[in-house]
């Protein structure tokens, strides 16, 4: 038996950087894309042997804007995957795109690279906000990409960003109708967050913009799961919706606490080795990332060993995101310890009785007043 293993790879570039990212990002004027296709193929081989012995089953290029990577390199990164590790014959390989017209004429030859799914980042669906998020598309380029990725990939998704200024829960209701309309078996939906390094970081302390209040966003949150459940595409993670089976694979492994590897600046990695977890984090800078690979076949800037206590409090941290939470048997087995007694019934008693967590024989769950609140649940958790 192979144990089954998720490749992550980071294309860092971008047409323009978006005011509310604080991604790997970066913008250039030029790219030698086959240097950095011979790059990434050279750092995939070493990601193979720190992870031998796996069955690859999702790969997901993301970014950046992976969009924008030539299809020969995208298809050669598959197929040298398919040779370096043994692969699921379902293998579910998703590229984050743009919806500008631009990339969206690439989806077919992304396709015929073994490309199976697609998640474009729509984020808004109105020209102020579009301009507001600093976007390059407009709506109608978005609406007209879900319908090319919807003939071209055999599985799609797009994302939205709610929460905006000046927003309001029927607004946000709105235009969730709308994109209930153009939705596949999935929808991304995540509440606006400033964060620290971003252009909107200094224009919100400069009260450049205001964003609606705690209690507003709670109740766009709250609207979102109960329409997106009667639509039939309940949240089966915070801010991730799916009809049944349509789940984004490769980020269950994320949640689920499974083995990755990282390929491409700035890609972090977490497989298994023995009883403990190997960490490693490649260069961020793409230039330091490529001048080390070139030197040395990768750009590995840090790698550690996950033990004990702290691979107790990341599979924590990622399972409780999950509507259905934590698998208890699967926790002990991949962390050596079951995550309610790990816990303790002092700290879990207190939650369970305010109607924050759940637990049973088999799973140890977060309520969605639970999911709302995850921060302040953890804290307490992990305390």
């Amino acid at each position: 038996m192979t144990s089954p293993l998720g490749v992550y790879v980071h294309w860092p570039f971008c047409k323009s950087k978006c005011p509310y990212c604080d991604f790997n990002s970066h913008v250039r004027d030029g790219i030698d894309q086959a240097r950095w296709r011979n790059a990434l193929l050279r750092e995939l081989e070493h990601a193979a042997r720190e992870a031998p012995d796996r069955r690859v089953e999702t790969m997901f290029f993301g970014g950046g804007t992976p969009s924008l990577m030539e299809p020969e390199t995208v298809a050669a990164i598959i197929a040298h995957t398919r040779v370096l590790w043994d692969t699921a014959d379902d293998l579910e390989i998703t590229l984050e795109a743009n919806p500008t017209s631009v990339e969206a004429g690439r989806f077919a030859a992304l396709s015929d690279a073994g490309v199976n799914r697609a998640s474009l980042g729509v984020q808004a669906l109105d020209a102020a906000s579009l301009r507001f998020l600093g976007r390059e598309h407009s709506a109608d380029e978005a609406i007209e990409a879900i319908a090319t990725a919807r003939r071209h990939f055999a599985r799609h998704s797009f994302d939205l960003i709610y929460a905006r200024p000046g927003q309001t829960s029927e607004t946000w209701a709105a235009e969730l109708e709308r994109a209930l309309g153009l939705a596949g078996e999935h929808l991304s939906l995540y509440q606006l967050a400033i964060e620290r390094g971003t252009r909107f970081f200094a224009d919100h302390a400069r009260g450049v913009f205001t964003l609606p209040s705690e209690d507003q966003a709670a109740a766009m949150f709250e609207l979102t799961q109960a329409r997106l459940t009667e639509a039939g595409l309940p949240a089966y993670e915070i801010s991730n919706h799916a009809r049944p089976g349509a789940a984004c694979r490769h980020n269950l492994i994320y949640w689920r606490y499974q083995d990755y590897v990282g390929v491409g600046p700035g890609a972090h990695g977490r497989f298994a080795e023995g009883a403990v977890k190997r960490a490693t984090r490649r260069a961020s800078g793409p230039e330091a990332w490529l001048e080390l690979v070139e030197r040395d076949g990768h750009g590995t800037a840090e790698t550690s060993l996950v033990t004990g206590q702290d691979m107790v409090e990341e599979a924590l941290m990622m399972g409780l995101r999950l509507a259905d939470g934590i698998d208890r048997a699967l926790f002990a087995s991949l962390t050596g310890a079951d995550p309610v007694a790990a816990v303790g019934e002092r700290k879990l008693a207190p939650l369970v009785a305010a109607g924050y967590l759940e637990v049973d024989a088999n799973h140890l769950v977060a309520t969605p007043a639970g999911r709302q609140r995850l921060n302040a649940v953890l804290e307490r958790l992990i305390a």
